[in-house]
């Protein structure tokens, strides 16, 4: 039997209970002034709504072709801000429906929400969960992390209560929908609308401002560019929402058809971000901006790199890489290929890679010797040496004897830039190409003639450039200027002609020889139909090949071989580099005055040796090719490619043919020049570096 609970128990009892009852009142009256407290703190801390909308989300760069044209935008996109009355109600009100459906009549805090919120939390027992309001989601976006933690969630909810204090329901979803990420950089509606759909947010159509409303809870995941089966399913999950909430009748839902929505065509990034890659970098060094807006004006022709990408997607042989640079005669960048395809490799070939460049180096030793005091003209001869132990051959692994330097560069013949070397100085060479801009290591080795150091595109073609450019430094650029969203002047490129790397008449015949290799040798398929000069190169078991040229005061490098620098069947400067090459100029000078070099072109003499045969031509340990640089037998001898006694060789030369000057005047589009007399030339070994000093400086 039960008994009673006795009244002094029952008195105990209703003093504990009424106790925690005040105690409980007062905190909870503490608490919600010390809230008060802190909200009207932040209150008076928030900035204005005027300095809202100038605060940016970040810097935003536009990039700009030379013609002007957006090439591409990094950061966030630049979109124009839109006051509440200007965004279309649909938006707003799908984006409501979505994101916080109880906006109008919350004080910034949704305290269903922050009950579910902590509710999934505890089931979880992971990280801070729960809907945010849009309040919630701008204080975040503005002032604070995406960290999830119940600190960071406190401070939220403090700024949301003060911004809902402070500024009013509308100029809140004003500040949210011109601020919050949409993906693809798009910050704000506006921004969001242009990038996915071509056109301002003032014309929003229903399927759209589904879209876009529901783009915010995983920007990257429903992006319609990157995903548009999971853009469509979230926006329908949107127009849902919003036909449930009376927004949108059910008419209107399904006439909002999310399967025929256009988007806008993606612009094409793929060759022209291997240009904006390099050259952006460049910005810190420029300017010290580092949070407006900034747009930055480059050298690229869109024209000219459309061609570019044209010619190595189209002539690089599958399974390997493709390279170009090319320079105007102030060292802007014109057009930058660094790959066959940026999507799916974006090392930058043209600037990062380092290569072997074959008989393209041969630039800098005969640059070495013609500023010795050799002249085109002068005589050596071809034949077997050794120097410090090292033996090399020619193409056809005979020496030709006598013959002029013009000739010896022409056929790009082993022995004499050898002996030239040798007689210059290997030192002085390599301190030719450092004067010329080659930034890699450079050995000293003898057979460094050959272009054994590594070395980059960018570098090669720009000291062709300087060659062009009468002696001259020529400096790649790609930075015009850089100016801030309203026009002011930040930067601006001023060319650099002061630096004088040799003297005009050594370029003038350099010039010469370069024009006589692509005339009658090894370049003949870098052709164009106006006035060439240029070099082909060729490394070992054809690993790379190379065409370095210039035309009408442009000047254009390709290589081509294969990242892991294996052996490419039938790859040789003078085939494939030289189409490129060939492809790409007929393009880009197509719109220049066809200038003439200031140098006669000379023939090189074609009676090297009684056997016609003298020269076969091609790379070490080469494959002999046909026109179409496809593997063939040399012929009459059965010997084919992979035969282990195929000679090592240089670039592929034909064999040479008798040429006279009026057959050269006609495949040059040039008038015959007047007869001139001649003087017989005798041979010239070598002479001492004395006698050579005292000798007169040609005058072309």
């Amino acid at each position: 039997m039960a008994t009673r609970r006795s009244k002094p128990e029952i008195s105990r009892f209703r003093v504990v209970a009424t106790r925690i009852a005040k105690i409980s009142f007062f905190a909870g009256l503490a608490g919600l002034i010390a809230l008060v407290v802190a909200v009207l703190i932040q209150m008076q801390s928030l900035p204005s709504f005027s300095e809202l909308k100038r605060d940016p989300n970040g810097q935003m760069i536009r990039v700009h072709a030379a013609d002007g044209t957006v090439i591409v935008s990094l950061g966030p996109s630049f979109g124009q801000w839109l006051a509440y009355e200007d965004i279309p109600p649909i938006m707003v009100d799908a984006m409501i429906a979505v994101e916080d459906r109880r906006y109008r009549y919350h004080p910034g805090v949704d305290p269903v929400g922050v009950l579910r919120g902590i509710r999934v939390s505890f089931q979880k027992s992971g990280s801070v969960r729960g809907v945010s309001t849009i309040t919630q989601q701008l204080a975040r976006n503005v002032f604070l992390t995406n960290s999830r933690s119940w600190t960071r969630k406190f401070k939220e909810g403090i700024l949301a209560l003060a911004m809902e204090r402070k500024f009013s329901k509308d100029e809140i979803l004003e500040l949210y929908l011109n601020k919050v990420y949409f993906g693809g950089g798009a910050y704000g509606i506006d921004a969001a609308s242009r990038r996915f759909f071509g056109h301002e947010a003032r014309q929003l159509s229903t399927a759209e401002a589904a879209i876009i409303a529901g783009l915010v809870k995983a920007p990257s995941s429903y992006s319609p560019t990157a995903d548009a089966e999971a853009a469509i399913q979230r926006a329908q999950v949107v127009l849902t929402l919003m036909r449930k909430q009376g927004v949108i009748t059910a008419a209107e839902a399904e006439q909002a058809d999310l399967a025929n929505v256009k988007l806008a065509p993606e612009p094409n990034q793929n060759s022209v971000r291997y240009f904006t890659d390099w050259a952006l970098p460049q910005l810190e060094t420029l300017v010290e901006e580092t949070e407006r807006p900034l747009d930055v004006w480059t050298t690229l022709d869109l024209n000219m790199q459309r061609a570019a990408d044209f010619a190595i997607k189209g002539n690089t042989p599958a399974g390997t890489q493709g390279a170009l640079v090319s320079l105007d005669r102030d060292g802007a960048v014109r057009a930058m290929v660094g790959g066959t395809d940026y999507v799916s490799s974006i090392y930058n070939r043209s600037t990062q890679a380092v290569r072997q460049p074959g008989s393209a180096w041969k630039l800098f030793v005969y640059l070495a010797a013609l500023e010795s005091g050799y002249k085109p003209t002068d005589m050596v001869v071809d034949e077997p040496v050794t120097i410090n132990g090292w033996s090399p051959r020619n193409s056809s692994g005979r020496n030709a004897g006598e013959m002029s330097v013009r000739t010896a560069f022409t056929y790009s013949v082993n022995t004499v830039a050898a002996k030239l070397g040798s007689d210059v100085g290997f030192a002085t060479v390599a301190d030719m190409a450092r004067r010329f801009g080659i930034t890699t290591p450079i050995n000293t080795l003898p057979s460094m003639v050959l272009g054994t150091s590594d070395v980059r595109l960018i570098d090669m073609t720009r000291a062709y450039a300087a060659v062009s450019n009468k002696g001259v430094a020529v400096i790649p650029y790609g930075i015009t200027k850089v100016t801030t969203d309203n026009n002011e002047l930040l930067y601006e490129h001023k060319v650099d002609q002061s630096r004088v790397l040799v003297a005009p008449w050594v370029a003038a015949q350099m010039t010469d020889l370069l024009q006589t290799a692509v005339a009658a040798g090894t370049g003949k398929a870098a052709q164009i139909g106006r006035p060439v000069a240029g070099k082909t190169g060729t490394t070992s078991s054809n690993k790379d090949g190379w065409f370095m040229g210039f035309s009408s005061g442009l000047t254009t490098g390709v290589w081509m071989g294969r990242d892991d620098a294996k052996r490419v069947g039938g790859l040789q400067g003078g085939t494939a580099p030289a189409r490129a090459f060939a492809q790409y100029m007929k393009i880009a000078v197509a719109k220049r005055p066809i200038e003439n070099f200031e140098t006669d072109v000379t023939l090189p003499e074609w009676q090297l040796e009684p056997d016609e045969e003298a020269y076969y031509g091609g790379p070490d340990d080469t494959q002999f090719v046909d026109e179409d640089g496809n593997p063939v037998e040399r012929p009459g001898t059965g010997i084919g490619p992979d035969d282990p006694s195929s000679l090592p060789q240089d670039d592929e030369v034909e064999a040479p043919q008798k040429l006279d000057q009026q057959w050269l005047d006609e495949v040059l589009g040039r008038n015959p020049p007047k007869p001139r007399e001649t003087q017989p030339t005798q041979p010239r070994v070598t002479p001492p570096q004395a006698q050579r000093a005292q000798e007169p400086r040609p005058t072309q």
